[in-house]
C-alpha cells in the first residue's frame, strides 16, 4: 500500500530519459525559428493527422536516445534515411492505434497505479529514501511541463501497456515444440572436410592484359567519390555560456521569487490502520469493510495508546502494519488526496475519523510534525547561479540562432559576415564525401543533413552558404564549399598490381570450385573417404567459431543415408566437400534448457502476435500515408 509506494525505487533516470526528456525536451530548430509546419500532414489515423513536425520531432527524440546510449559511436545519419523514418512513422501510427484501442476497451490506469509507478522510479529520492517531490516538479518545469501533463502522458503509456500485455501474456509455446527445438539444438553431427584451396590453384591462372583491363573497367572498387574541402561555422549553446554573467543581485532576486523551490515543505509523520476494499467492490463488501473500520475507530478513540498494537493486528497495509502503521515523514503530494488532506489538518497525536480513499478506509494518527524551512541563500547560491545561467543561455541561443540563420542565408557568398557578427571561428575540413563517415564520430560536419546541404547543386555550383542545419540539440552549423573534386577512377597503372591480385584470386576460386564440384559429383556416385581430414563435431548449441557457410552446409546435409556428401564455396578461401558420417541425437534434454527454449519461443510468438494485432488495428483505423517518407534535407524539406 502506501509503504509499498515508497519502498520500491527503480529506474527513474532511465524513465526520465525515455519518457520526459525525449518526448518534450528536444523541440529543435523549428521551435525557436518557426521552420516547422504542423499542418503539413504525413499520415492520418482514423482521420486524425500526424504532422511532418511530429515526425521530425520523433526522429530527433530517437536520435537523442541513441546518442545517450552509444555516445560518440552513434551516427545520426543512420536515422536520416527513408527506411529509418518509415519505421519511426510506423511507431507513431502504432502508438495512435493502441491508444485508441485502450480507450475503446475502457482500459484505465488508477491513480494508485500511477502513483506507485512514479514513486517507484529511482533517481528522485532523498537521502533518507523518501520521494523528492520538489525535484520531480523542478525537472518537469525545466522541460515546460506540469505534473499533470507528464502524468497524463504516462497514464496513456500505461494504458497502451495494458493493451500489449493482453496479447503478450496469452502467447503459448507447446512443450512438444520446445522439446523438439531443444533436441535439434543439442543434436551433434560428425563430418569430415576435403578442402580445395584457392591458393593452390593460383599458379594455374593465366593473367592477360585483356583480363586485367576488363576487370578494371567493370569494377567500382577503384572509384574515388567526389570530395569537397569546406569551410564551416558552428553555433552552440555551450559556446555562449562564457558570454553570460550572473550577478549576486540576480541570484538574490531569483531566490526571493522562488523561495518555495529552495526549502523543505511542511512534513507530517503519521501512522494508519487500513481496512482495504476496492472502490468498485460490491456494496456488501464495502459495507462490511466500513463497519469493521468504525469498530476499530471506536477502540482507538477509547484507547489511543493501543493504536500501534491495533495496527499490527488489523491493518491491511503489510508494509506498515508490522511497524504499528508507521508511514514515516511525507510531504504534500506524496499521498492520495483524501489521506493527505486529513493528515495535514490533524494536530500532533490527534486521531482522525474514518478517511476513505481508493485503497479503502483509513484511521490516521499524526505522530510528528516538521515545519516548512527555507534553505539559506548561501547554501543554494551556486545552484541558483547555474539555473539562471542555463535559462539565459537558452534565451540567448534562441535569439542568436535566428541571427545565425538569417545571416548565412542573406549574405550567402561568405561565412565571414556571420562569423564577425557572432564572434564565431571559421573552420576548415578537407576530404568530405556525400556520406557521413562513421569513424568521424560526433564532429559537427559529420552529419548527413549537413553533407547533403554541402553537396546540393546551389552549394557546388555557386559556392553559396548552406542554410543552418541542426546537428544536435542546441547546435547549429552552416558551411560552404571551398574546393570541389569530382568523382574519378584511380589510374590503371596506379592500381594494376591490385587488379592483378583480384583477377588471380577470382580465377583461382573458380578453378577450386570446379575441382571441388567435380569431386563431389564423383563421391555421390561412389563413397571414398580418401583425402578427407579428421572428423569434426558440429552442433547448433556450440556453433561459435565455425565458418557460418560451412556450418549451414553441414546442418543442411542429407541424413537419410550416411555417409552423405555436400559442398560449399567459402569466399576467398576455396571450396569444401563435406562428408557427413554420423548424426547423434541427445539422450537427455536438460529440463531447465527446455524451459528456457519454451520461454524464448513464447516471447517470439508474443512479439509476432502483437505485431499482427497492431496491423489489424491499422486496417480498422483506416491508416493513410499521405506523402512519401524520404530523408530530410538541410532545410527540413523532404528530399
Amino acid at each position: 500500500m502506501f509503504e509499498y509506494i515508497r519502498s520500491h525505487q527503480r529506474l527513474m533516470m532511465l524513465l526520465l530519459l525515455l519518457i520526459i526528456f525525449p518526448s518534450f525536451a528536444f523541440f529543435g530548430l523549428e521551435s525557436y525559428m518557426g521552420m516547422g509546419d504542423a499542418r503539413d500532414t504525413v499520415a492520418k489515423v482514423d482521420g486524425k493527422e500526424i504532422s511532418q513536425q511530429e515526425l521530425d520531432n520523433a526522429q530527433r527524440e530517437q536520435a537523442e536516445r541513441m546518442r545517450q546510449m552509444f555516445g560518440g559511436q552513434f551516427d545520426s545519419s543512420m536515422l536520416d534515411t527513408p527506411e529509418a523514418r518509415k519505421e519511426i512513422l510506423d511507431d507513431l501510427i502504432a502508438r495512435r492505434v493502441l491508444a485508441a484501442e485502450a480507450r475503446r476497451n475502457a482500459l484505465t490506469v488508477s491513480d494508485r497505479s500511477l502513483q506507485q509507478t512514479i514513486a517507484g522510479m529511482g533517481g528522485l529520492t532523498l537521502p533518507d529514501g523518501r520521494f523528492d517531490l520538489e525535484r520531480y516538479k523542478a525537472l518537469l518545469a525545466a522541460q515546460g511541463m506540469t505534473p499533470e501533463m507528464f502524468e497524463a502522458s504516462l497514464r496513456q503509456d500505461m494504458a497502451i501497456q495494458q493493451v500489449n500485455a493482453a496479447i503478450q501474456n496469452t502467447a503459448f509455446a507447446p512443450v512438444s515444440l520446445a522439446q523438439r527445438l531443444s533436441e535439434l539444438n543439442e543434436q551433434e553431427r560428425e563430418a569430415q572436410q576435403l578442402v580445395f584451396k584457392a591458393a593452390d590453384y593460383a599458379k594455374q591462372v593465366e593473367v592477360t592484359d585483356e583480363a586485367l583491363q576488363s576487370y578494371y573497367a567493370q569494377s567500382n572498387e577503384f572509384n574515388v567519390p567526389e570530395r569537397v574541402k569546406a569551410e564551416y561555422v558552428v553555433l552552440s549553446a555551450d559556446a555562449l555560456t562564457s558570454q553570460i554573467t550572473v550577478s549576486d543581485a540576480d541570484i538574490e532576486s531569483y531566490y526571493e521569487q522562488n523561495k518555495s523551490h529552495y526549502g523543505t515543505p511542511e512534513q507530517r509523520r503519521a501512522s494508519h490502520i487500513l481496512i482495504a476494499v476496492d472502490k468498485n467492490a460490491p456494496q456488501a463488501e464495502q459495507t462490511a469493510a466500513k463497519e469493521k473500520a468504525e469498530k476499530l475507530l471506536a477502540e482507538v478513540k477509547q484507547n489511543p495508546q493501543q493504536f500501534a498494537e491495533l495496527a499490527k493486528q488489523n491493518s491491511d497495509d503489510p508494509g506498515s502494519a508490522e511497524r504499528g502503521g508507521d508511514l514515516d515523514f511525507f510531504s504534500p503530494g506524496m499521498m492520495v488526496k483524501p489521506f493527505e488532506d486529513a493528515a495535514f489538518k490533524l494536530k500532533q497525536n490527534e486521531i482522525s475519523d474514518l478517511v476513505q480513499s481508493d485503497f479503502g478506509y483509513h484511521i490516521i494518527k499524526v505522530t510528528a510534525i516538521k515545519q516548512a524551512a527555507a534553505r539559506p541563500l548561501a547554501e543554494v547560491k551556486n545552484e541558483i547561479g547555474n539555473e539562471i545561467r542555463k535559462q539565459l543561455v537558452a534565451k540567448k541561443f534562441a535569439e542568436t540562432a535566428e541571427v545565425f540563420n538569417d545571416t548565412v542565408y542573406e549574405q550567402s557568398e561568405s561565412l565571414k559576415a556571420v562569423a564577425d557578427k557572432l564572434q564565431l571561428k571559421i573552420q576548415t575540413v578537407d576530404n568530405l564525401s556525400r556520406q557521413a563517415d562513421r569513424n568521424a564520430g560526433d564532429a559537427p560536419y559529420n552529419n548527413q543533413r549537413f553533407l547533403s546541404a554541402l553537396f546540393a547543386d546551389d552549394s557546388l555550383r555557386n559556392k553559396r552558404n548552406t542554410e543552418a542545419v541542426e546537428v544536435a540539440p542546441n547546435t547549429l552549423i552552416a558551411g560552404r564549399v571551398a574546393e570541389y573534386t569530382p568523382a574519378s577512377k584511380r589510374p590503371f597503372e596506379q592500381v594494376k598490381a591490385a587488379v592483378r591480385e583480384r583477377v588471380i584470386q577470382r580465377d583461382a576460386m573458380a578453378l577450386a570450385k570446379a575441382a571441388g564440384e567435380a569431386k563431389l559429383a564423383a563421391l555421390k556416385e561412389k563413397d571414398d573417404a580418401a583425402g578427407f581430414g579428421a572428423t569434426q563435431t558440429f552442433s547448433r548449441a556450440r556453433a561459435q567459431g565455425v565458418n557460418p557457410a560451412l556450418f549451414v552446409a553441414v546442418m543442411k546435409a542429407d541424413t537419410g543415408t550416411l555417409p552423405s556428401y555436400a559442398g560449399v564455396e567459402l569466399p576467398n578461401q576455396g571450396y569444401t566437400v563435406i562428408r557427413l558420417t554420423r548424426v547423434v541425437q541427445p539422450t537427455n534434454i536438460d529440463t531447465a534448457k527446455r524451459d528456457a527454449e519454451k520461454q524464448q519461443i513464447a516471447e517470439v510468438l508474443a512479439e509476432e502476435e502483437t505485431l499482427a494485432y497492431i496491423e489489424a488495428l491499422k486496417e480498422r483505423a483506416k491508416v493513410k500515408i499521405l506523402k512519401p517518407i524520404a530523408a530530410k534535407s538541410q532545410d527540413g524539406e523532404q528530399e
